[in-house]
């Protein structure tokens, strides 16, 4: 993937890769917060979360983060049909109860995985529902847990 200086760190002057472009399906919230800390971990800008309409900027890996529901499933479906010529995304699947998705849920998501880069998981992080953000979040052993093994399925592929 080529990549390229996008902006720099506040203070430093130093050019930072964005290297993934976050797009929540269904809004922004705490998981999609904390998945953009947990492929950033170092808070340099190697993550971001993209504003509605905003471009993804070239050579940076867009990423859909949706929950396990057959909501988001169906959203997800929705954004790939217009997705147009741009790189196939990841698809960060969040799990919104410690239970696995419904049958229905991970079909369809089976099914969209050829107009994916590729399916990575989080597992249900209680947590999540305690913290004031990200960053306190990441203080957790479950939730660094889970970042690594993100980072390390995003970056295998």
């Amino acid at each position: 993937m080529i990549t390229h200086s996008v902006t720099s760190t506040p203070g430093s002057g130093a050019p930072v890769v964005l290297r993934y472009a976050l797009i929540p399906v269904h809004g922004y919230g705490i998981a999609v917060a904390t998945a953009a800390r947990m492929l950033d971990p170092e808070g340099r800008g190697r993550a971001r979360v993209m504003a509605v309409g905003e471009t993804i900027p070239y050579g940076a890996q867009p990423v859909l983060v949706a929950d396990t529901t057959v909501y988001s499933a169906r959203g997800v479906e929705e954004m790939l049909q217009r997705w147009g010529p741009l790189p196939k995304p990841w698809l960060v699947l969040v799990a919104d109860a410690p239970a696995k998705p419904v049958a229905e849920a991970r079909y369809l998501v089976r099914a969209l995985e050829g107009r994916l880069a590729g399916v990575a998981t989080l597992p249900y992080l209680p947590v999540l529902r305690a913290v004031k953000g990200p960053e306190e979040a990441l203080e957790h052993k479950d939730v660094q847990t889970a970042a690594g093994k993100l980072r390390r399925a995003m970056e295998r592929k």
